[in-house]
């Protein structure tokens, strides 16, 4: 009988990461049924040893080699649990690329993540890093998450609260020693509740001629925008944002605002606070279309950093840090990565 898992010895990660840069594991292991976890985890080639997790490899950066084994879900199964005449519930197991799911959900008659639609990477990381675009998160839509509690040695079912979504953030953020995410359920619309004030969404939508939107105009809408603007990470190695939107008091955002009368200010998560545009601050500080060698930012938009073919993840990592003390000697303000750093420290 096959095992659910394959191994491979002293692994190269260069086509497990969207940047494209060279690292290596001691382990990477494929996982076909997540039921086989509790198995999996106490070979002696993993129980006591750090694990990463690795979905599409689109929200990190290798500064340098893996520490331990790295462990990839391969499980790729959605369905729809319950449903009735406005809601569906769907389960989709971590394995699952995100951009396929969305655009099942639209098959599916289901509303709700037309905006998060060309996200890289899996369904599973999508509840980490509370995916974000266009004036929405996943956190929103997300019923529950599963996942594996190495501390505990149980499998959790994490409900929306639970979860401590914030911006770009996660428990699973937080304890990334602890979660495995096996599996994530939704919460879908049947009737669209569409959300078209983000900039640029409107503007796109009158320019495809599209007057009165459904979901998947919204969807086909965001894909012209970041398609246009983000580099594709089969033709130029990227991470997409590589920034988060820094949120400010709002007395600090006027006064930059009035300072810099260009720079985007949004809604903060809360009353007294604002989020302001990293892109336009980056942008402001003369780095768009910047290269070192070949670590660079694209031309098309100042959050992406980009590997044009040979940079290595420390390069990568220098160049984001000068980025970073340009924007805070300027404006005050400090800017943080969106990936998570492999090999370094931030």
């Amino acid at each position: 009988m096959s095992l659910p898992w394959r191994l491979i010895r002293d692994a190269s990660l260069r086509n497990r990461n969207t940047f494209g840069v060279e690292a290596r594991a001691p382990w990477l292991i494929e996982l076909d049924d997540t039921a086989a976890l509790p198995e999996l985890l106490a070979r002696p080639e993993i129980s006591e040893t750090s694990l990463l997790v690795l979905g599409g490899g689109s929200n990190l950066l290798f500064a340098g080699d893996a520490e331990g084994p790295v462990l990839a879900l391969t499980a790729a199964a959605t369905r729809v649990l319950s449903q009735d005449a406005t809601h569906a519930r769907v389960r989709t197991e971590a394995g699952v690329p995100w951009h396929a799911l969305v655009m099942w959900s639209l098959q599916q008659g289901l509303c709700g993540l037309e905006n998060l639609a060309l996200i890289p990477g899996t369904a599973g990381a999508a509840p980490i890093q509370n995916i974000g675009a266009y004036g929405v998160e996943v956190g929103e839509f997300i019923h529950a998450v599963e996942a594996w509690d190495r501390h505990e040695g149980v499998l959790r079912r994490l409900d929306r609260s639970a979860c401590a979504f914030g911006y770009r953030d996660s428990v699973f953020k937080h304890q990334p020693d602890r979660y495995i995410v096996t599996a994530v359920e939704l919460d879908l619309l049947r009737a669209p509740a569409l959300r078209l004030d983000y900039a640029g969404l409107g503007e796109e939508l009158a320019t495809m001629g599209i007057a009165r939107p459904d979901a998947r105009d919204v969807a086909e809408a965001v894909i012209a925008i970041r398609s246009r603007k983000l580099p594709d990470p089969v033709v130029i190695g990227n991470a997409g944002s590589f920034f988060k939107n820094p949120i400010v008091p709002a007395a600090l955002a006027e006064t930059l605002q009035a300072a810099h009368p260009g720079l985007p200010v949004f809604r903060g998560d809360a009353p007294d606070t604002r989020k302001i545009s990293a892109a336009w601050m980056i942008d402001a500080c003369g780095w768009k279309g910047h290269r070192d060698g070949d670590a660079g930012v694209a031309a098309s938009h100042a959050l992406v950093l980009v590997n044009h073919g040979g940079a290595t993840g420390a390069q990568l990592l220098a160049l984001a840090r000068r980025i970073a003390d340009s924007v805070a000697t300027r404006f005050g303000v400090a800017i943080e990565p969106e990936p998570r750093i492999i090999g370094a420290r931030w």
